[in-house]
């Protein structure tokens, strides 16, 4: 996934950004709403974390205008603010969930899956795709019982399949989930990616459409 993370708290954010880091999504962490526009403008994103209140304004606002506006990309509200009415207005104004802070980032990664799964259609984190067995939580794959490494942005691409299942993706797209990645993506990074992962799952596991882009193969 690719995640937006608004938080103009610095220690905070820079945690919650190596949290998402660490459990292999891209992220983009801004501190202020209007760079939050700016990079919804310019990219499509999995997620949002929004923090309630930022230097330019409330963060309720914001997520109005998002859902005024037909934008359905999934919100996890991360603030201070305790009170039960805050909670009912982050949720009534179309969040999808809601955490307060101080909060054990191991708890974020765990409402981060679930709110993907749900949006994704797999509610269930644990799939069966032909030999394959994913654990969407625990991000693993096991290939007839074996246990198969994979790579943060190996990971990021097959994950990007697995939410889509039957759905053409074209690089632009693929691309975009790795953008966030440290290392620059070269002009063939989606191909080595995908060549990787054939060769790690199955030969079948990702089809291509020439001049069009990618799906995730039949079981």
């Amino acid at each position: 996934m690719r995640i937006l993370l608004i938080e103009d708290d610095t220690t905070l954010g820079a945690a919650v950004r190596d949290q998402i880091a660490a459990d292999g999504q891209s992220v983009d962490w801004v501190t202020r709403l209007d760079a939050a526009s700016d990079a919804m403008a310019a990219t499509s994103y999995d997620l949002i974390l929004l923090d309630l209140m930022l230097p330019d304004g409330r963060g309720i606002g914001f997520l109005k205008v998002l859902r005024t506006r037909g934008d359905v990309t999934p919100v996890i509200i991360l603030t201070a603010l305790d009170q039960v009415s805050d909670r009912i207005e982050g949720l009534n104004a179309g969040a999808d969930d809601y955490l307060v802070k101080p909060f054990d980032l191991s708890e974020l990664s765990a409402r981060i899956g679930s709110v993907a799964r749900r949006y994704s259609g797999n509610p269930n984190p644990i799939l069966t795709h032909g030999p394959l067995d994913i654990d969407l939580a625990a991000r693993s794959v096991h290939r007839d019982g074996s246990h198969v490494p994979l790579t943060a942005r190996e990971w990021a691409l097959f994950e990007a399949f697995l939410a889509r299942p039957g759905q053409l993706l074209s690089k632009a797209q693929l691309e975009e989930k790795l953008y966030a990645f440290d290392a620059e993506v070269e002009s063939n990074t989606i191909e080595v990616h995908v060549s990787r992962l054939r060769k790690k799952l199955g030969s079948a596991i990702i089809e291509t459409e020439r001049g069009m882009g990618y799906r995730l193969g039949r079981p």
